[in-house]
């Protein structure tokens, strides 16, 4: 637990460092525990997910960084590799490939890199999957547009 903890800090202290530096990801560590965080990030531009900010959830377990952390989508998005409800990402490196040189904000890059290049052929949305599965690009960009407008922009007025 210890080792994990002090690699919490020093990855704290780098995002501090690093705030100006990536101007896509927001991380913040909940005050009162370290292995929770909370990140929001950009859409990607140029994807139907551009203008929007999604919350992410982070939970750290005392494994870290031998263990990925738990992720998921806080904000709802229309996603293939995204379960609609419970906002579980279907990402590799949060599962078998992971290595313990990922830090949390490698993990927000690789997550903005999994929103601007779905895979659907291992889609938790099997709706979205299937539009773009069936070549339907338009149909999966105009609800992932209209999710992303009605969930992750602020509202105007």
């Amino acid at each position: 637990m210890q080792a994990s903890k002090a690699r919490l800090f020093k990855e704290y202290h780098e995002v501090q460092r690093e705030k100006i530096a990536d101007p896509d990801i927001q991380l913040v560590c909940d005050e009162s525990n370290i292995f929770k965080w909370t990140a929001f990030v950009k859409g990607p531009s140029e994807t139907p997910y551009e203008g929007g900010v999604f919350q992410l959830s982070f939970s750290v377990s005392d494994q870290y960084p031998l263990q990925p952390p738990q992720v998921r989508f806080l904000t709802k998005i229309f996603h293939p590799n995204v379960h609609f409800k419970t906002g579980e990402i279907c990402l590799d490196i949060l599962k078998n490939a992971w290595s313990p040189a990922w830090t949390l904000q490698s993990v927000c890059r690789a997550i903005i890199a999994l929103m601007a290049h779905p895979e659907p052929d291992s889609p938790l949305n099997c709706d979205s999957g299937n539009l773009l599965r069936s070549g339907d690009v338009r149909g999966y960009q105009s609800m992932a547009r209209m999710y992303t407008r009605l969930a992750a922009m602020p509202k105007k007025g």
